[in-house]
Parts: C-alpha cells; structure tokens; sequence
C-alpha cells in the first residue's frame, strides 16, 4: 500500500473525534438523528455519495419519534470497473450508554487523545471502525479519482439495542444494498497485535423470567408465610445450567452443528494467551477448568447460558428486612450454527413447566433472538482478506467464529453472498465500558488494510 496513505488521512482522528462528540446512545434514543446526519456529511466530504434511509414517514424523525432507527447508506461506483465486484462495509452509528458515568477519567463523549490513543463512547465500537472504511475510500478518490471496485456503505443506528429493525432494512432494501462480498463491522487486534479475522457470530436468545410473590414487599418475618420470589427463581435458575456450563435443558443440543474438520484445524492454529486473559478480568480460572484448545472450541463453538442481570428486593447501603414481592433475571444464551432462537424459547418454557414452575409462579419474556452465521474457510473471499490483513500486519489469524453476536445471518442470508468480519479493535479495549479507547497506530493500519482489500476482491474471481 501506498506510504503516502499515512499523509493523506491525516483527518481521521479530527473525524473520528467528530464522530465521538455527538452521543448517539440508542438505548436513550439520544442524538440518533444527529449522529445519522453528522455520518452523511463526513462521508459525503470523504465523496462518498450518502443518503438516509428510512422504513417509516420522515416526519415522525423530525418531530423526535423515532420507531425505526434511519440507516446511513452510502455509494461509491467505479468508473474504472463498474460491472465488476461490489463491496458492502456494514458498521453502525449507535453506541452503548455511558454509565458508569463516575468510573470514567474523562468526559466519555469528548474523543480526547493522549499519545497513541483516543479515549471516549465509541472510540472503537464502533465509530472508529467505520472511519477506518470511510478513509480508506476517500485514500482512492484522492489519489486516483476512482476506486478499484464498486463500494457500498451501511451504517445502522441499533446494534447496540439487538438491531431490531436491520433485517426489514435489508428486505425494503436488497437490491440497493445487493453486494458480492461484506466487511463486517469490526475485527479484533490480539495482545501481539495480530487481527483476528472473524468467519462468523454466535447467535442469541435473550429473554426474562419474572417470579412474583405478595401484592407487595412484606416483612421478613413472615418468611414462613410466604414464598419469597427469589427463591422461586434461584431454584429455577439453579436448573437451566450445570456448574461445568452444560445447559440442562431438554434437547438443547439437538440442531447443533459439529464442528467440520477444517474448522477443528483453524481452531488448533488460533492462539490464545490464558495468562494474559485471566489478568485482565483477573479470574484464577475458565469454567469447566478448560485448557488449551479446548478454551478455544468453547469460545467458537459452545453455546452458553449466562445471568445478564438479576434483580429482588433491597440492596441499598445497611439493612432492610424485607421480603420482596417480585424477582426479576435477564438471561442470554449464545446460539450455534441450526439452533433456531424461537425453537429454544419453547424448550425453556417447556422446561420450567415440568420442573414444576408453572405460568404463574414465572412468567417468560422474549426480548431478542439472532440466528448464528459461519462462512466457509475455503470461500475466497476469505483468501482475500486474509492476504490483506497479512500484508499490512504482518501476520493475522482466522477465527472460525466471534465468541459475540450480531445480525450477519440476516445479511448473509438476504444478499446471499459472504460476510468477514476484521477491523481495529484492540481485544481489551474496554468496548461497553468506562475508558473506551481505540489505539490511533491500529486505526491507520486497519485503514490501509481496507484498501489492500478493495484492491484484491476487485481483481479477484
């Protein structure tokens, strides 16, 4: 790549700074039209032709009610090579709520750099990927007045809330959105600064179970009256999950897809530093006592049951002899390829039921399901990026899925074409956190990286 990438995208961070001092948290609906709006201009100065799409009427977003968060669409056609491969970057605007607000050292939207770094909400996730696919476009358009291939932007507003409504986006729009290959919204950089190049997400089911009790808090004393809700729903917790992490549920495991041997091999290639992990979350060690590749087919191929949140009664400073009326969890559970979110809601429900906990005692929720997605190893898409990510890094390593989720099945899926996910992000950059920071010498070499990128697919077969 062209060393004069460095002198001509010297606006990255003023942009990416930008981009951070206009809150967009979607949970609060703040500053989501804003942030849409500032989106469109940085990319129609980068020259890149942006629009903003809409599922509903435009006059509910100007008067502030907003169902549909609007997606930033943007274009870029090659004149050079217009029949030929088209790219599609997919990010999102939208960033996680700032809360903590206290443990930060900074104001979390201020986008202030110190050294090698630039500090606030969305620093990496994920505004800083998206400025790194802005730039490497504008690095085309300045230098040589086109790009190599035909570029496409989609930039959604709700990923941080489960991107609700990306899959009636992707329906409205499909042949304005139709591609040929897809970058996926953001790729980790490990400790020895080698990305991680993603061929896939877990899916997810999240859901709440709600026990009530009395028509409202009583006193303790008369626990021996009354069933208190939260054991109600300890006990119920307590059967959904073994203490090595196996979910007891019936048939949980039923659609799930092995593992195939080239995923098995890339699995054993892909390092994984345990010191290094376990002193950042300062944890002495894995569930199940895992080692090994075996921590490494958890993270890919394992389907979890985590407590996301749980909340009863008093837990104030001091005490308060109470016995709560209510007992509320929340309740995440990573998906694998063939398992069917919908399908495991009914297998939890039916679970409850024959363990005794009937429609009365709790009460299931459904908040948000996400199907899993994996590309194959062997697509040569894959080859493409890889000999990218190589060339700029030096050395990179393919993941047969991210451990997280996101809507990839929904576009992989509608536009029938396959989708890589590789980006910035330093692994323990404190994303969803206090002190989200993004590291400036990554953003400039995932920069260039996204230009090896579109060079290579639009020669590619």
């Amino acid at each position: 790549m062209d060393a004069t990438v460095d002198s001509e995208m010297d606006n990255l961070i003023s942009d990416l700074q930008r981009l951070i001092r206009q809150p967009s948290v979607s949970a609060r609906k703040q500053g989501i039209t804003q942030c849409a709006s500032l989106v469109a201009s940085i990319m129609n100065n980068s020259g890149i032709g942006a629009e903003i799409l809409y599922l509903d009427d435009r006059a509910e977003h100007h008067s502030g009610d907003i169902k549909a968060h609007p997606v930033v669409y943007g274009e870029v056609k090659s004149k050079s090579n217009p029949d030929g491969k088209t790219i599609l970057f997919y990010n999102h605007y939208d960033v996680q709520p700032e809360d903590p607000i206290e443990l930060w050292s900074m104001d979390p939207f201020s986008g202030i750099t110190e050294g090698n770094y630039v500090f606030g909400r969305g620093a990496s996730d994920d505004k800083g990927e998206l400025i790194t696919r802005i730039k490497a476009v504008e690095y085309f358009l300045r230098k040589t007045g086109d790009v190599p291939c035909n570029v496409k932007f989609i930039v959604e507003g709700e990923e941080e809330i489960g991107s609700e409504h990306i899959l009636q986006y992707l329906k409205q729009y499909k042949d304005k959105f139709a591609c040929d290959g897809i970058i996926w919204e953001f790729g980790y950089i490990d400790e020895k600064n080698r990305p991680i190049i993603s061929l896939g997400m877990k899916g997810l089911l999240y859901i709440e179970l709600l026990a009530k009790g009395p028509i409202r808090d009583a006193h303790s004393s008369l626990a021996v009256l009354i069933e208190n809700p939260a054991w109600v729903l300890v006990r119920a917790l307590n059967s959904l999950r073994d203490e090595s992490g196996k979910i007891l549920v019936k048939d949980w495991y039923n659609e799930v897809r092995e593992l195939t041997s080239q995923e098995i091999s890339l699995i054993e290639k892909e390092p994984f530093d345990e010191e290094s992990f376990r002193k950042e979350y300062s944890i002495e060690k894995f569930v199940n006592n895992n080692t090994g590749v075996e921590i490494r087919k958890a993270l890919v191929g394992h389907p979890t049951c985590n407590i996301a949140g749980i909340l009863s009664g008093y837990t104030g400073v001091g005490a308060k002899t109470v016995l709560p009326a209510e007992a509320i969890v929340k309740l995440d559970f990573r998906l694998v390829p063939n398992m069917v979110p919908e399908k495991q809601f009914e297998r939890i429900i039916k679970h409850l039921r024959i363990n005794g906990f009937g429609e009365k005692d709790i009460i299931v929720k459904f908040i948000h399901g996400e199907a899993a997605a994996r590309v194959s190893p062997t697509d040569p898409f894959v080859n493409v990026v890889q000999k990218s990510a190589e060339e700029i890094f030096g050395s990179a390593i393919t993941s047969v899925s991210s451990a997280g989720t996101g809507p990839m099945n929904s576009f992989i899926d509608i536009l029938n074409c396959p989708c890589v996910s590789v980006g910035s992000t330093f692994v323990y950059a404190k994303n969803h956190s206090p002190n989200e920071f993004a590291r400036i010498d990554l953003l400039n070499k995932a920069t260039k990286c996204m230009c090896n990128i579109i060079e290579k697919f639009a020669g590619s077969k």
